[in-house]
């Protein structure tokens, strides 16, 4: 049994041993009762093999907290770390001191479902892969007798699409704008996200020796959440191009003091975007809906999908489908008009 007393200004925590037909314990001293709550968990789960993470008794939010912390926190990257951290107090919001043993389909599904009427699919279903990894790890450990989690199903409805891409007059419009104020850094960065498609994180990574003639490497990326610079995924990874004018505007901005061309404005690019947009009385969308404008701007000039999807930093193509590659209205009028002309001279 392990436990923590308070001694003073710090806190004391024991953990006792059964080694050679002997008892024994060890005990550590720490600055805060977190710091030995994790040592004492971390202590107890080395001795039994991991059977100690948990009791059948103990609450889903608490093993979701111990296992995130103990277990999960060595396989994921900070930034996904981070995500977990917050899907925590998601299941202590919903699933309070519901224990393991009176976990079932019927109860996850129901707390699922509470959540899902206040949040959309995509957030749902977001939280809910990281119920079930956290319930398959329980079951695998014998603290839930039956594997339920694949039974668990994400429901409701998905809201309008925030991140729409912009027309292609807009696009123009934007475009020119930007290029014609360039002395106003944000919309050098609006500009460059339209010429290259790049991610939020990305763009504000862009240091001095990320530009090439006439390109940007992408090899970081920087998280509001998180001090992990590293990319998103290996296909991030890549050299995007950009055309002359752009790279000089690039190329005469100095770096500041942290290194970056950009400044990272309290992340606040979207809310600075919206502004601009209406300034200029251009439909809203987001900054992230700059991308979405590159990508369907060069599907709607018939750029092969293959290069699109590269340029993006994306795994394969089939994401660039999913979720990029949206028809500009003026595209989607003359396709129309196109099928139409096949159909008459039939």
């Amino acid at each position: 049994m392990a436990s923590i007393q308070k001694r003073g200004k710090s806190w004391r925590a024991t953990v006792s041993l059964y080694k050679h037909s002997k008892h024994d314990r060890i005990t550590k001293t720490f600055n805060t009762k977190k710091e030995a709550t994790l040592w004492t968990l971390q202590t107890e789960l080395a001795k039994g093999n991991g059977k100690q993470l948990a009791k059948r008794t103990t609450t889903f939010a608490d093993f979701f907290e111990d296992w995130l912390y103990i277990v999960k926190k060595n396989d994921i990257k900070e930034t996904t770390f981070q995500n977990y951290v917050r899907t925590l107090a998601v299941i202590r919001s919903l699933f309070g001191d519901i224990k393991l043993q009176d976990l079932n389909d019927i109860v996850v599904q129901g707390k699922i479902d509470e959540y899902a009427k206040t949040h959309s699919r995509k957030t749902t279903h977001e939280v809910l892969l990281k119920i079930r990894t956290a319930l398959r790890d329980a079951y695998a450990r014998g603290y839930i007798t039956n594997d339920f989690a694949h039974l668990v199903k994400t429901r409701g409805e998905n809201p309008p699409k925030r991140n729409k891409a912009l027309s292609i007059t807009d696009f123009k419009k934007l475009r020119k704008y930007v290029l014609d104020h360039t002395d106003d850094e944000f919309n050098v960065l609006v500009l460059v996200a339209l010429e290259t498609g790049m991610r939020r994180g990305e763009l504000l990574a862009i240091q001095p020796d990320s530009l090439f003639e006439y390109g940007i490497k992408v090899r970081h990326s920087i998280s509001p959440t998180s001090e992990d610079i590293s990319l998103k995924t290996d296909n991030s990874r890549r050299d995007v191009s950009i055309n002359k004018e752009v790279y000089d505007i690039l190329k005469n901005i100095e770096a500041k003091e942290n290194g970056f061309i950009f400044n990272f404005d309290g992340f606040k690019q979207s809310e600075r975007l919206a502004s601009l947009l209406k300034k200029l009385d251009i439909e809203k969308t987001t900054f992230h809906g700059l991308r979405d404008t590159h990508a369907s701007f060069l599907f709607a000039q018939d750029i092969d999908i293959s290069y699109v999807s590269k340029r993006l930093g994306h795994i394969n193509i089939q994401t660039t489908q999913n979720y990029y590659l949206e028809l500009m209205p003026e595209k989607r009028h003359q396709q129309d008009a196109d099928a139409l002309n096949l159909l008459n001279a039939l």
